[in-house]
């Protein structure tokens, strides 16, 4: 039953569907760039009201980082998250972001080179990051350790929030499908917390997006 339960973040066995289900995350890609060359509709209209509102509270949150385009990397993020986590409500689809390969792909990266830039260029407001001001001396080495700890293992929780979230929603969608047959009499309850929790897993989706496109906005943000 656990073989089968988990089978269904399993790409594939076979090297030809393994290749398949991974291209299946660049399909937003493709399709996404033809809503620019379509007449606007609402929902081409709404697309532009989130990435706008996205890039303005970007460019607050980095402050003086912020230079032209320098949200668009994290927009693109949101999207690209975005499009992967509800590709994967769909039936018999892979979900991708539920596999720590593709979002530590995606965190790791960024967080390397924020650290990079920040200790070659700014080495001492690096240093002085560590140490909250008004810190004891004797718990300055302590601070030290944590600040570094912390920092460390941010891309480590980055990736695994992500993937911990799609992973609890699909296997508790997945249960609650399993059980169906064995449950004839409760079929109309069981179609209606199927429901509730697809709409609950849409949200899970939207808020993972936002969360991994803030919180990396953020650890940009303290390099400088």
């Amino acid at each position: 039953m656990m073989s089968n339960l988990f089978s269904i973040f399993d790409p594939s066995t076979n090297l030809f569907n393994l290749s398949i289900n991974w291209m299946s995350t660049m399909l937003g890609i493709i399709f996404l760039p033809y809503s620019f060359w379509i007449i606007p509709n609402r929902h081409f209209i709404l697309w532009n009201f989130i990435l706008n509102k996205l890039h303005n509270e970007f460019k607050t949150l980095l402050k003086n980082n912020y230079f032209k385009g320098s949200t668009f990397i994290f927009i693109s993020m949101f999207s690209f998250v975005l499009f992967n986590n509800f590709l994967g409500l769909f039936p018999y689809i892979f979900t991708s972001t539920s596999h720590l390969t593709l979002t530590l792909s995606i965190s790791l990266p960024l967080w390397l080179s924020f650290m990079l830039y920040g200790w070659i260029n700014n080495y001492q407001h690096m240093f002085t990051h560590m140490i909250p001001q008004g810190t004891p001396s004797i718990l300055m080495p302590f601070m030290v350790l944590i600040e570094t700890i912390s920092n460390i293992i941010r891309p480590g929780t980055l990736a695994v929030r992500l993937t911990a979230n799609m992973i609890a929603g699909h296997l508790l969608m997945t249960l609650l499908s399993s059980t169906g047959p064995n449950m004839s009499y409760f079929i109309l309850l069981l179609i209606i917390i199927q429901i509730m929790l697809l709409i609950l897993e849409s949200a899970v989706a939207i808020i993972q997006s936002y969360v991994i496109a803030i919180l990396s906005t953020l650890y940009s943000s303290e390099v400088n």
